[in-house]
């Protein structure tokens, strides 16, 4: 076995994604405060040719050097938009009849093992702040809440973690 050369991985270009039919999943990060975790967040969107990323509250916008580092030039393959209010975004959504998933550990949270997307129906994932977790009032309105199942000591998972083991399910799921 040998390692493949960048070459030879067939990568399509920014505009070959921008042209690309696209997962039905759009990714919104609700007050997220690591460049970082933006970052792996569009990298990570990428990869799964996410339809868009809604940044919003204290959530940092590109062009950001810090951002930059971990995304690696995805900002301008992924759309992405900035919202201020998350829960206005979330209501927008819901109005256009996207199916709202608040990734978080709630009371009646659907294991993300069993749950299944609905066909034809277009989905939003909101991923929530490092500390808080998604506010109150978005889980409240959203029409699910995802749970990762996990076995170990700890009860959470970095968010740009969620999201790659998320994205991945649901694009596995969709396709």
């Amino acid at each position: 076995m040998r390692k493949l050369r960048n070459s030879e991985l067939g990568r399509i270009s920014v505009d070959e994604f921008k042209e690309a039919n696209k997962t039905p999943l759009i990714v919104v990060l609700d007050n997220i405060r690591s460049l970082n975790n933006i970052g792996s967040v569009f990298r990570t969107s990428d990869a799964f040719l996410i339809e868009k990323i809604y940044l919003c509250g204290i959530t940092a916008t590109p062009p950001n050097k810090e951002i930059h580092k971990t995304a690696l030039g995805s900002t301008d393959s992924v759309d992405w938009e900035y919202v201020e209010d998350t829960l206005a975004l979330v209501e927008k959504l819901k109005a256009e009849n996207v199916k709202v998933l608040s990734i978080e550990q709630a009371d009646n949270s659907t294991m993300l093992d069993v749950f299944t997307p609905e066909k034809g129906k277009k989905h939003a994932v909101v991923f929530g702040n490092e500390v808080k977790g998604v506010q109150q009032e978005v889980v409240t309105i959203s029409d699910n809440c995802i749970e990762i199942p996990q076995l170990g000591t700890k009860h959470s998972l970095n968010i740009s973690v969620s999201c790659g083991v998320v994205l991945w399910d649901l694009f596995c799921k969709m396709k």
